[in-house]
């Protein structure tokens, strides 16, 4: 910051009254009080704001140095000293004191809470030892508290100096303000994170409050959305509202939503807090010519990853995959990257021990991407990303057939961002469109199994248009496509697409696709209510002996939806199916044929006229399906649990099922029919 620029009044402190309090206390008890945070998040700001309370309090002064503009010749420990001068002896010395740097202020500089000036050794820069000495003694005298702002270009010589000072006189008072902590033993940091956009339902956050200030009168919606797009960070809120005075608030909604904020520029008190591209370019210039590497790949990157993630788009000829996580922790240290979970946990249900997570936040992202585009290594990192968000699909899919479908269900939840983006964003070329398709056909589990559906069924319908070669890997995406269509009660698509399946398998010789296929034949019958045709198709599908486990329900869950078709015409071969469909079973672990099985037991029961038995069995069966998030079957079964201890409590027996209201939808004259359990993802 300049001279000028920093005498001007502090803007207000937004949202920061437990880090305000923080610092405040430490102020009295720790030698070396460092705020840390990512570029443009108010770590100056706040320590200016709480070092003028603190001086006016204790009737003290404040040196500030800062590091990123520019020093004089003597370094820090003469910048600190020339602050330390009275306002006319720093005025003449900057004129005839030669810079070290290029840029033209030295910013040394006093922030005084008394009225007399303060008085220092003035004259020719004295010895190091001398120098350290008499700022030492200043600062005793003047009861001074040292100001070393934005460190990270001089993180050495800040901590260099501040080993000295605290030699010289340990009861000195330093504040610091960095990226990252300066690693001294002495120090305590204060971390800020970019401001709260929402408190809860409904009540705005310091990020609204700090945009509404400069928005005015405006809807609290549009407020939120443009504050969420800027991730809460201070200095993007600040240069999008100096946006408002060339376009509306919608219009600024919508611009900040698409195309990001990076370039929007406005007056500040340093050049590269004038737009956020200068600001995350100055940190960029800090970083290692790997670190920067790694910064631009990790861009393609939408959500947050785990290190192996990281290593997969990171990794090249100029980048080891040895050397990724190094410039994890170094991007982490200089908060480019946040750290969004430790390592050393374990899964709360499954006991699966959980890597790091990180994140890189939308300004150091947007800037990424400009570098990687500019260095022409775009095309090539998305490609990497693709086919590491295959292989994450294939390994979640080879954990669903095993005994390990809660970790299947957890690995596709923590990918979620990054496999939404490898199946939605423009392939380059055919081969990468069967990337695309290949990873929606790995989650199969996901679309049939819980309940996403419809979103499966939009992702494959397009990337069908755009893979039309015959290929093995359609013939699977067309059968998917149709079975989601039969479970979604969409005849007339349902039909088409087995019919095309059909044919893909015949002339691929995929015995296990035609199983597949009378499977989902099966499924569309039973949801029809031709309770004939499914068992027909059932049992020509569960008769198959699957050469392929890993992909699709296979004959096990043909048996279960076996027993469930044949639980009202024929309990006892129900009985049969059921049992046989737990005995194919992979694993134990199978909570969704677990489910199923339980299910048509249920059924069963009821048939037989034991609602105490069947209501045990569909109790366990709901129990089961909350331990993989699973909606098959649930409405149906909520119904028949209503009824059975209805009946269990009051000795009668249960009405006949109406015809109209099928069994796998939630009747009442309110609740308008619904396609089978298709629910759509909540959350961002």
């Amino acid at each position: 910051m300049t001279a000028r620029a920093d005498r001007r009044p502090l803007p207000g402190v937004v949202g920061r009254a437990v880090e305000h309090e923080l610092l405040s206390g430490l102020l009295g008890s720790a030698p070396l009080v460092t705020l840390t945070g990512a570029a443009g998040v108010g770590k100056s700001v706040l320590a200016r704001a709480v070092l003028e309370e603190h001086t006016a309090r204790y009737d003290g002064t404040v040196l500030r140095v800062g590091c990123w503009d520019g020093l004089p010749e003597g370094g820090l420990t003469e910048a600190l000293l020339r602050a330390a001068r009275p306002a006319d002896s720093t005025r003449r010395d900057t004129t005839t004191v030669p810079a070290r740097r290029a840029a033209p202020s030295c910013v040394g500089e006093a922030m005084h809470g008394r009225t007399e000036p303060a008085q220092a050794p003035t004259g020719p820069a004295p010895a190091d030892d001398t120098a350290i000495a008499a700022l030492a003694a200043h600062c005793r005298r003047y009861r001074a508290t040292v100001l070393l702002d934005d460190c990270d270009p001089l993180r050495d010589e800040c901590a260099q100096l501040v080993r000295r000072l605290l030699r010289a006189d340990p009861t000195l008072r330093i504040v610091a303000t960095a990226r990252g902590a300066l690693g001294l033993p002495e120090e305590r940091t204060v971390a800020l994170a970019p401001l709260p956009v929402t408190l809860g339902e409904g009540i705005a956050g310091p990020a609204v409050e700090l945009l509404a200030a400069r928005a005015g009168a405006a809807t609290p919606e549009l407020l939120v959305a443009v504050c969420q797009s800027l991730e809460g960070s201070p200095l993007a809120i600040a240069l999008a509202a100096q946006q408002l005075d060339r376009m509306s608030l919608p219009q600024l909604a919508a611009q900040v939503g698409s195309d990001g904020p990076l370039f929007y520029s406005g007056p500040a008190a340093t050049v590269r807090h004038t737009s956020l591209y200068a600001a995350q370019a100055a940190g960029y210039a800090l970083c290692s010519p790997l670190d920067r590497r790694v910064w631009a790949r990790l861009s393609v990157l939408p959500g947050d990853f785990d290190p192996w993630l990281a290593g997969c788009v990171s990794t090249s000829c100029d980048v080891p995959a040895a050397a990724v996580e190094g410039a994890l922790e170094r991007l982490l240290t200089a908060s480019v990257v946040e750290r969004v979970r430790d390592a050393g946990g374990t899964q709360e249900d499954t006991g699966a021990p959980l890597p790091p997570r990180y994140r890189l936040p939308r300004a150091a992202r947007d800037f990424g991407r400009t570098q990687l585009r500019e260095a022409g290594e775009e095309a090539a990192a998305l490609r990497r990303f693709r086919q590491a968000c295959a292989a994450l699909a294939a390994e979640a899919q080879i954990a669903w057939q095993g005994p390990h479908q809660q970790v299947a269900v957890r690995l596709v939840e923590d990918e979620q961002a990054n496999l939404d983006a490898a199946l939605t964003r423009p392939p380059q070329d055919a081969e990468d469109a069967l990337g695309a398709l290949e990873i929606a056909v790995s989650l199969w589990f996901h679309w049939a199994a819980c309940g996403f559906r419809r979103e499966g069924r939009a992702h494959l319908d397009r990337l069908l248009l755009l893979s039309r070669d015959d290929t093995a890997l359609r013939a699977r995406a067309l059968w998917l496509a149709g079975y989601l269509a039969a479970q979604e009660h969409a005849v007339g698509p349902a039909e088409a697409l087995l019919g095309e399946a059909w044919t893909a398998a015949v002339m691929h010789a995929d015995s296990d696709g035609l199983a597949r296929i009378a499977h989902a034949h099966g499924v569309l019958a039973l949801y029809r209510g031709n309770a004939e045709a499914a068992v027909a198709c059932l049992e020509e599908a569960a008769r198959h002996r699957s050469r392929d486990p890993w992909f699709g329900p296979g004959p096990a869950h043909s048996w279960a939806l076996l027993a469930v078709a044949l639980s009202s015409p024929d309990p006892e071969r129900a009985r049969d199916a059921a049992r046989r469909a737990w005995e194919s079973r992979h694993s134990d672990g199978d909570f969704w044929l677990y489910s199923t099985v339980l299910y048509a037991s249920a059924a069963t029961e009821r048939a037989h006229g034991e609602p105490a038995a069947a209501l045990r069995a569909c109790r366990a069966a709901l129990a089961a399906k909350k331990l993989i998030g699973d909606p098959l079957f649930i409405a149906g079964a909520r119904d028949l649990l209503t009824g059975l201890r209805s009946e269990v409590r009051d000795g009668e027996p249960l009405p006949e099922q109406d015809e109209d209201a099928p069994w796998w939808r939630s009747g009442g004259p309110d609740v308008p029919p619904q396609p089978f359990f298709s629910r759509l993802r909540t959350g961002p």
